[in-house]
């Protein structure tokens, strides 16, 4: 049941209340990172996870440290001493919209390397996790990526691919032509249409997942937002609604649809439970500020359909 998964997690800050970040005399610190959401989000619903990674030798660094393992983690932290932590800013501009800075070029997380990842981390695995992030952030990260791929696909290990874009990082087209390498190589693929599509071309989320599998991945989902999402596999299909919500901060929402879907996987469940489960962990961590403190242990799942506002 133990997934595997790498990447960068930054220190995050963000405005306490709404308006331009200029203007906001406080700030809350915590930490953020699409790999290590999902893995918090698999954690919390029962499923052991190792998470590896590079910070700075610095007060962010040792954040990100304590956080992780605070959440019960197997956090593979590597200090790297001549590197800061990255940064990320988030500001709510207004109440229903808001915006995202980075201030990660060169960072310690930037600098991972495939020998980070041991055969023994792979191994123990069921899963390994990547996201498109990953290969965005500098040449040794993106070999890490492949060299990770590599090795669990030869270890029969199960490979889950979420495309998540970030314009920041890199160009739809360069994107698009990693997303092209990548997902053949992957056993689940998630992505969002516009981000499938700049992998395989413009189309309706059924022809999106149609196109993923032709490519030679053995399963597509499509995250379709306030629209809910599309699974397709081999002879399978299905749409389901997204579970409504009153939204305060939707960062992380996709990274919760992940691990919610994966969780259920691993556990062997059917399809629309793995949906059911994963469109429920998306909307909790849309409940909240931050990227990860609003998303949900498997006995609150049901909490968002309750009779009763208080339960007692």
């Amino acid at each position: 049941m133990r997934v595997l998964t790498f990447g960068e997690t930054m220190a995050l800050t963000r405005s306490r209340d709404v308006g331009p970040i200029s203007h906001s005399a406080d700030l809350r610190l915590g930490i953020g990172g699409s790999e290590s959401n999902v893995a918090i989000a698999l954690r919390r619903l029962g499923v052991p996870v190792t998470w590896v990674g590079r910070v700075g030798a610095d007060g962010f660094g040792e954040l990100v440290r304590r956080e992780l393992r605070a959440e019960g983690i197997d956090a593979r932290v590597i200090c790297d001493e001549t590197a800061p932590t990255g940064l990320m800013v988030k500001e709510r501009r207004t109440p229903d919209a808001g915006r995202v800075w980075y201030y990660r070029s060169g960072s310690a997380g930037s600098r991972l390397h495939p020998a980070d990842i041991t055969d023994g981390d792979i191994a123990d695995a069921s899963l390994v996790h990547l996201t498109g992030i990953t290969p965005a952030l500098s040449e040794s990260a993106r070999d890490t990526t492949f060299d990770v791929v590599a090795r669990a696909r030869a270890a029969g290990v199960t490979v889950s691919f979420d495309l998540n874009y970030r314009r920041a990082l890199w160009s739809p087209d360069e994107a698009g032509a990693v997303y092209r390498e990548l997902i053949p190589l992957a056993d689940i693929v998630f992505g969002g249409d516009e981000e499938l599509a700049m992998a395989v071309g413009a189309g309706s989320p059924e022809q999106l997942a149609e196109r993923v599998l032709d490519a030679g991945a053995g399963e597509a989902v499509v995250k379709l937002g306030a629209d809910g999402a599309l699974d397709a596999g081999t002879g399978t299909l299905l749409r389901v609604p997204a579970v409504k919500v009153t939204v305060v901060d939707s960062v992380g929402a996709g990274d919760g649809f992940v691990a919610g879907y994966l969780a259920e996987y691993l556990a062997g469940a059917d399809l629309t439970t793995r949906l059911s489960t994963a469109t429920a962990v998306g909307a909790f961590a849309c409940t909240g500020e931050g990227d990860w403190e609003s998303l949900p242990r498997r006995d609150e799942l049901g909490l968002l359909g309750a009779d009763e506002p208080v339960i007692r």
